[in-house]
């Protein structure tokens, strides 16, 4: 049905990453690709960024100055649940993967990764955030209707 679902260029992705030439690079390419694609250079760029834009996805790496990806992960999380989350790193671990998806990563990927690849796992989180939306939705419907029969019948 057309309208129906999200087209890739309405997607918005926030790309953190320290290696500006990497990021600006990957940010181009998925422009090409039709994203909504837009760098940030540091985990306090990051953050800075999402009181003006909220990314459906983010695309992070770990190991950067300042702020890390651990930290950037937890205090997303945090303040907005609803954005995916996927781990870049050059320089992870299994340990590092662990902590990461325990705060919330939706997927964790090793540099170097394909574009291919991760605009494939780009799309996998975007319809992770939607079709986890649409269960709230249906859900607080359920709850609604519960409600209403419930003290409908009290009377």
């Amino acid at each position: 049905m057309p309208g129906k679902e999200k087209k890739e260029e309405s997607i918005r992705i926030l790309l953190v990453d320290d290696e500006q030439e990497f990021v600006t690079t990957l940010s181009e390419r998925l422009q090409m690709r039709g994203f909504d694609a837009e760098p940030a250079l540091d985990g306090e760029q990051a953050i800075e960024s999402l009181n003006s834009r909220i990314p459906d996805v983010m695309v992070l790496d770990l190991r950067m100055p300042g702020l890390d990806g651990i930290e950037v992960l937890r205090r997303v999380k945090k303040q907005h649940p609803e954005i995916e989350i996927i781990i870049l790193t050059g320089h992870g671990s299994d340990r590092d993967e662990d902590q990461a998806r325990r705060l919330g990563a939706l997927d964790y990927l090793q540099k170097p990764v394909g574009v291919d690849t991760l605009v494939q796992r780009i799309k996998k989180a975007y319809k992770y955030k939607t079709d986890a939306a649409s269960m709230d939705e249906s859900l607080s419907g359920e709850e609604d209707q519960k409600f209403m029969d419930k003290n409908t019948k009290k009377k």
